[in-house]
C-alpha cells in the first residue's frame, strides 16, 4: 500500500531541487524525493552499524569476544553492501 503524503518547499530550494535532478537525469520530483529519501535511510543504518562496531571493538574497560567482533564486522558490511548495491 502507499501512502501520499504532501510537503511544502521554499522556492528557492526547489529551484534547487530541480536544478539538481535536470543535471542528474531524474524525470520527477516524486522520484528524485524517494530516492533521496531512501538514500538518508541506507546512511543512517550505516551510522548506526558503525556505531556498534566501533561500540564492541572500542572499549578498553571490557574484552570483546571474537564473535561479537564478528557479528559487528558483519552488521557493518551488511549495512554498507546495501549502500552500495
Amino acid at each position: 500500500m502507499a501512502t501520499t503524503i504532501s510537503i511544502r518547499f521554499e522556492d528557492e530550494f526547489l529551484h534547487s531541487i530541480e536544478a539538481v535532478m535536470k543535471g542528474h537525469h531524474y524525470s520527477t520530483k516524486a522520484e528524485f524525493i524517494r530516492e533521496a529519501i531512501r538514500d538518508k535511510v541506507k546512511d543512517l543504518e550505516t551510522e548506526e552499524a558503525l556505531m556498534r562496531l566501533d561500540k564492541i571493538s572500542g572499549s578498553s574497560k571490557r574484552l570483546t569476544t571474537t564473535e561479537q567482533m564478528r557479528k559487528a564486522k558483519k552488521e557493518a558490511f551488511e549495512a554498507l553492501a546495501s549502500k552500495y548495491a
